[in-house]
């Protein structure tokens, strides 16, 4: 017989481990005598309303999907471990930094960002790229991308930016203008729009792609000195990435194919591991730096912040359950812990609102009680109480008011945040003209080789052609103020697929 994939083994494995079936039960344990037929009048009588198996069943049901994530709405799951193999402890406190050889239990989503549940995998589209690790001091989320920058760099248009990459309110579908319109009314985004359209727009599965945290944190030791820095968990696997052929293929003949790829390599003993590096500033090179340096749409450049290495992160483990392990999970960038804290970037500061706020709308405001959210390595007491779904012991008699005389939890000012000197007038900023082209240059003349400069323009020609003239003529000024080759080529391919476009209509009258 054929060998198959360890994902289409995944029932029989689950045989494999029952001596003998279980009992079924209804959702109150009690045993189910017959599971194929309703309780009724008769055998053509109506239903009773007694059957409690019946609407046991169906009210579960009825209720089965809770809403889907706004973004990173289709994704896949894997779980594993972070062991630190260099000392950073001069930079960082965090407990998972704390000696070299410190292993801590780590979860990871990846995903993509604009489409739904049932979109494919190898759509052109930034990935996200996110990590819980599960630390003795609470759980510190690294929730970041594929790319090391993002398309804004202010959160205010954050919304905005998420409806454009969507479906049309009256047409309910991807629309060219709403796309190219936003992206070349903010030129900002040409750094991650040249990224997004270059072959690492279409990475061959989600082990053959880096991760970054994106924006910019504060890295703070034990002696309470504090740093900048920025994250990145390069694969080991190397960098694969598709063709636009072979991308749309995949989209078309399996859609799943990353989420497939993932869960049969680590299924198989083939576990992906990922090096942990960061970027170093320190808050006087901050201040003095050229350019905002907590600006995402910018990279720090590597010649002036080498990556120093920390440790490696192994995906060693399958969910047990999807919905339980993925669907549930959550991650927000204002879940840190002592020794990581956030810098005045302003998307992140946006974030570490945002992203708690939706769990509670998605998953309730207890969502940090279900077991993947849960702080596993560390005790959760504080003054929070009831609420929907409330799945613990809602800490018992202890006291629900602070302050209090009855030895409810304490606060303790070693785990203070560290203080630091802030001046400026307080007022709405445009930042909307800070240098949206210098590094763009860059990326086309230096990090892409010919063929990938080449394969880069007609991806832009061919998704650009179905936009609106005038916007095609913006955006092609725009990529010709990054380089002026840069904007040739686009205009070239984008003539060559607007004539195909032309042949093809022709051929169909």
């Amino acid at each position: 017989m054929e060998k198959r994939d360890p994902c289409r083994d995944q029932l029989a494995d689950f045989r494999k481990t029952q001596r003998n079936p279980d009992v079924l039960t209804t959702g109150t344990g009690a045993p189910v005598g017959m599971k194929t037929a309703s309780l009724t009048v008769g055998p053509r009588g109506p239903v009773l309303l007694q059957d409690f198996v019946f609407t046991d069943e169906m009210a579960h049901f009825n209720r089965e999907r809770i809403p889907e994530r706004v973004v990173h709405a289709k994704g896949a799951g894997a779980f594993g471990y972070f062991e630190c193999t260099h000392d950073i402890t001069k930079y960082c406190k965090a407990n998972p930094f704390q000696f070299v050889g410190k292993k801590t239990p780590i979860a990871v989503r990846v995903s993509t960002v604009g489409g739904e549940r049932g979109s494919a995998d190898t759509a052109r589209d930034p990935r996200g790229f996110a990590v819980k690790f599960y630390s003795e001091d609470g759980n510190w989320d690294l929730v970041g991308n594929n790319t090391p920058i993002f398309f804004i760099r202010d959160p205010m248009l954050f919304p905005s930016f998420i409806h454009t990459q969507k479906r049309n309110p009256v047409t309910n579908l991807k629309d060219p203008d709403m796309f190219w319109d936003f992206l070349t009314l903010r030129p900002e985004s040409l750094h991650q729009v040249s990224i997004l359209f270059s072959d690492r727009g279409t990475p061959d599965g989600f082990r053959h792609m880096n991760g970054y945290g994106s924006h910019t944190f504060k890295m703070v030791n034990a002696k309470g000195e504090a740093v900048y820095c920025k994250f990145h968990y390069k694969t080991d696997q190397g960098i694969k990435n598709l063709m636009a052929e072979e991308a749309e293929r995949l989209f078309r003949d399996d859609p799943d194919y990353a989420t497939r790829d993932l869960y049969n390599a680590i299924e198989s003993g083939n576990y992906p591991t990922y090096t942990l590096y960061i970027q170093v500033m320190t808050f006087k090179e901050a201040e003095n730096f050229r350019w905002n340096p907590f600006d995402l749409t910018k990279v720090w450049p590597q010649g002036e912040y080498p990556l120093i290495p920390v440790g490696r992160m192994v995906f060693n483990r399958n969910p047990k359950n999807y919905f339980a392990e993925v669907e549930q999970i959550a991650f927000s960038p204002a879940h840190m812990i002592p020794g990581i804290e956030a810098s005045p970037d302003k998307m992140l500061q946006g974030r570490l609102f945002s992203y708690s706020d939706t769990h509670r709308h998605r998953l309730g405001s207890n969502y940090l009680q279900l077991p993947v959210n849960c702080p596993m390595n560390a005790r959760m007491k504080n003054y929070q109480r009831d609420g929907p779904q409330c799945v613990d012991d809602n800490q018992g008699g202890a006291p629900n008011y602070f302050p209090n005389s009855f030895s409810g939890p304490q606060d303790d000012t070693k785990f203070s945040e560290s203080s630091f000197n802030i001046t400026g007038d307080i007022k709405r900023y445009n930042s909307a003209d800070d240098d949206n082209f210098s590094q763009v240059g860059l990326f086309w003349r230096k990090a892409l080789c010919d063929g990938g400069r080449k394969r880069l323009a007609e991806n832009i020609g061919n998704h650009l052609k179905d936009a609106a003239e005038f916007i095609q003529k913006r955006a092609v000024a725009l990529f010709t103020q990054c380089d002026a080759e840069y904007g040739r080529r686009v205009q070239e391919e984008l003539d060559k697929a607007k004539a195909r476009q032309a042949q093809s209509a022709a051929a169909n009258l």
